[in-house]
């Protein structure tokens, strides 16, 4: 069985608290985007993980995938299966590559196994694997804040628009990510500059609080920002906690960027 991981923007990203446990509240909006992977479970006579396409640093034990069986054959008697995980979405870019296909292994074994586990029980099975990942549960349009597991509808459409993407072989950390951050509460929340003002306006109203400190590192990812709306995006941000750029435009863009997909 066979399914493909797509990665998500964000559209805004507030950091206003830090928490007791450690992690960090925020409000944002997530968008799920065609840039996807590829992952596939066949059965076995024994487990086995394999990954292809780009090379994931670290160790193949902390993948998320590998997690997600783990946690599902805790309560559940799994067979064996072989996991092939082939990596697209890059890495370190804040585009929840690593977060979806954990989503997606514990969808893809509850529907291959038919194991009937409701939605709500699988994004509680996706929050004991990171923050981002219970928004890939359901895969819609939300607007989000808690750690990220807290989720309203939103009626946001960007159908017709075009989404050009820059990652610029920056891997950036988490914790690099959350040291050049002051938690504080916006004067406009992402709902309001979401639902009140049309994409035209968004621009000095929709913020990603990462960017300061991170554009304060690598002076190259503004001029890339900088360079989106030159071109004639109607609305340019870094996305998440990685270095990804991406532009919004109206008309297709030219084609000098990593990926320009249709919305």
């Amino acid at each position: 069985m066979l399914k493909f991981p797509n990665a998500k923007i964000n559209l805004g990203l507030n950091i206003t608290t830090k928490r007791t446990d450690g992690y960090h509240d925020i409000e944002s909006c997530f968008y799920p985007i065609p840039l996807r992977d590829a992952l596939e479970i066949i059965p076995s006579e024994k487990f086995n993980f394999e990954t292809t396409g780009l090379e994931i640093p670290g160790d193949s034990n902390d993948n998320l995938v590998l997690k997600a069986y783990q946690l599902i054959k805790a309560d559940f008697n799994l067979p064996t299966v072989d996991v092939i995980l082939h990596k697209n979405i890059p890495m370190g870019a804040g585009m929840g590559g690593g977060s979806a296909d954990g989503a997606f292994m514990l969808t893809l074994l509850n529907e291959y196994f038919k194991l009937h586990i409701s939605v709500k029980k699988l994004e509680a099975y996706a929050l004991q694997l990171g923050s981002d990942c219970p928004f890939f549960i359901e895969n819609k349009v939300k607007l989000v804040s808690g750690r990220g597991e807290l989720f309203k509808n939103t009626k946001l459409d960007l159908s017709g628009y075009y989404l050009a993407l820059v990652y610029p072989n920056i891997h950036i950390s988490t914790a690099e990510a959350y040291s050049g951050v002051n938690p504080k509460r916006s004067e406009i929340s992402v709902k309001d500059v979401i639902e009140k003002y049309p994409i035209e306006d968004w621009k000095g109203l929709l913020k990603n609080d990462f960017e300061e400190g991170i554009f304060r590192k690598h002076p190259q990812l503004p001029n890339i920002k900088n360079d989106f709306y030159s071109a004639g995006a109607v609305y340019a941000s870094m996305t998440g906690s990685g270095s990804t750029i991406f532009g919004i435009f109206k008309e297709q863009p030219e084609n000098r960027y990593d990926s320009i997909l249709s919305l």
